[in-house]
């Protein structure tokens, strides 16, 4: 079983930025890929960015956001720059290991026009 822990978000104007983290309880390196989702009320769950050997982005969030991980600390990050009110949602880490698929809890990111 994996556990994921995330943190770093919250409420920031437009154009502002914000740094997601996500700690896993077991080493990273088993991990086949691990990224970030994101949830608007009244959306389906989207894929905002994964990392395995590549990085992958929606189209919505190239060029803003950058996700990068640390194996030493087997950690996931998303950095979140000129953010926009449509980027409001929930926002999930998500792994994949052995084929299994797990989440984190959420952590609310708003941004305010």
């Amino acid at each position: 079983q994996v556990q994921l822990v995330e943190s770093g978000g919250g409420l920031v104007q437009a154009g502002g930025s914000l740094r997601l983290s996500c700690v896993a309880s077991t080493s990273i390196s088993s991990f086949s890929v691990m990224g970030w989702y994101r949830q608007a009320p009244g959306k389906q769950r989207e894929l905002v960015a994964d990392i395995t050997s590549s990085t992958n982005y929606a189209d919505s969030v190239k060029g803003r956001f950058t996700i990068s991980r640390d194996n030493a600390k087997n950690a996931v990050y998303l950095q979140m720059n000129s953010l926009k009110p449509e980027d409001t949602a929930v926002y999930y880490c998500w792994v994949r290991r052995y084929g299994y698929d797990y989440w984190g809890q959420g952590t609310q990111v708003t941004v305010s026009s």
